[in-house]
């Protein structure tokens, strides 16, 4: 069915803020590693566990995510996944006033189950919502939403959970009553209790919001849906999850070890909780760039090719600088990364016909690499550094390089299509 710019712009608007609430909700993670790293007394690599959480329940809950959908609709199962998300936030009250890592754990398994449900919804959206080949384009905007919410997260959270954090490490360092001790870390562990509070609220009216508004169900045209097979007769469809596994445990490296290895090159954590945005703002200037260029000048294709070559050279040049000049590399793969989700995401899923709500679900669990590649580097880092544990790095950008250049290419068997209905 023929798409009019009336028919896709509001769900599009709809959208752009639920990636807005996906960028807010993940991008706290950055915030919540050092935080929970002294509130709860943990080792880095522990304390990397919170990604662990967060992404793993994505691998678990993905294709069950495909299967509530074809249930629920794109619509509702929307809203259920916003809802699922709050009860995850409220996870939070209990596990700050027990100080119980397991429970914040839990929580952030439970927000990262909502968010698979929603993705798996969102993301055929701003596939869809016109032709393929501008594809990427859309979902560079739908970027742009994302990673202005997770400039404004670390700092707006960073500025109640962790304001004078390196006063409050003095004191507990300097302090030898396990009872005062304790005060000063429950004290530091309420933080989060009226940030997550409102988080919740909000994340239950936008649910409200969502399942009254007027977005479209996405249904295949009967002229063009796939015969009944196996996904995995679509190799470019398996090529893509592997890519989009390493993607994501990168661009999560880049996004959430940077304010620790801030400190490790001798910044202040009062200067380094800022420095995640500082990663996603280089992501968002190149969604910026994208939107500028493709399909026009760029193809989705040739933005992913250039994206993987910058991020292997500015893993090398975080190896070889030091201070604010290693910083700033880590903070220039939020620019290598940026481009790579709006193309793997629809190179992925080209031509899939009736097997896209399936095949973007096996995608969406390619997102538990956030939650396997990080813990690595934690342990990597154990026995190498921090600075040379971003060499894991490289192995990740060559294999997206290969994707680029020839993975996505092994064709599907049968075009797919989507309808919209007129709103």
């Amino acid at each position: 069915m023929e798409k009019t710019k009336s028919t896709t712009l509001s769900p599009l608007v709809i959208i752009g803020a639920l990636f807005f609430i996906f960028g807010f909700i993940t991008w706290l993670n950055g915030t919540l590693i050092p935080f929970l790293k002294l509130a709860c007394e943990l080792t880095y690599a522990q304390a990397l566990l919170v990604t662990f959480a967060f992404y793993i329940a994505y691998v678990f809950l993905a294709l069950p995510s495909s299967l509530i959908l074809q249930r629920t609709g794109f619509k509702n199962g929307m809203a259920l996944g916003l809802v699922v998300m709050a009860v995850g936030a409220l996870v939070f009250v209990p596990a700050a006033q027990a100080r119980s890592f397991g429970l914040f754990l839990l929580g952030l398994f439970v927000q990262g189950a909502g968010l698979a449900l929603l993705q798996t919804a969102s993301n055929p959206y701003a596939t869809i919502l016109g032709p393929l080949d501008s594809a990427a384009k859309r979902i560079s905007i739908m970027g742009i939403c994302n990673k202005v919410a997770g400039i404004l997260a670390p700092v707006l959270i960073g500025a109640v959970v962790l304001k004078g954090i390196a006063e409050l490490e003095q004191q507990l360092a300097g302090t030898q009553s396990a009872a005062t001790r304790a005060t000063l870390l429950n004290e530091l562990a309420g933080r989060v209790v009226v940030p997550y509070l409102t988080i919740a609220g909000a994340l239950l009216v936008l649910a409200y919001l969502v399942r009254r508004s007027s977005l479209p169900e996405l249904t295949p045209t009967a002229e063009t849906t796939a015969p009944a097979g196996r996904l995995s007769q679509y190799p470019h469809l398996m090529l893509g999850v592997l890519a989009m596994f390493c993607y994501v445990g990168v661009e999560v490296i880049a996004g959430d070890t940077i304010i620790q290895y801030g400190r490790a090159q001798g910044i202040s954590l009062d200067v380094a909780r800022n420095f995640t945005s500082f990663t996603l703002g280089a992501m968002l200037l190149g969604y910026v760039l994208g939107i500028a260029t493709m399909p026009r000048l760029l193809s989705q294709q040739l933005a992913l090719r250039l994206c993987a070559i910058l991020g292997v050279l500015a893993t090398i040049g975080i190896t070889l600088t030091h201070g604010y000049a290693s910083v700033l590399c880590v903070a220039l793969l939020g620019l290598a990364n940026s481009l790579m989700w709006p193309a793997i995401f629809p190179l992925s899923i080209k031509n899939l016909g009736s097997y896209t709500e399936r095949g973007s679900a096996l995608v969406i669990m390619g997102i538990g690499g956030g939650a396997v590649l990080p813990y690595l580097y934690g342990k990597l880092s154990e026995g190498v550094g921090l600075q040379n544990a971003y060499l894991l790095l490289v192995p990740c950008y060559l294999y997206i390089l290969f994707f680029a250049l020839r993975g996505h290419a092994y064709p599907a068997k049968v075009p797919a299509s989507y309808a919209v209905p007129a709103v």
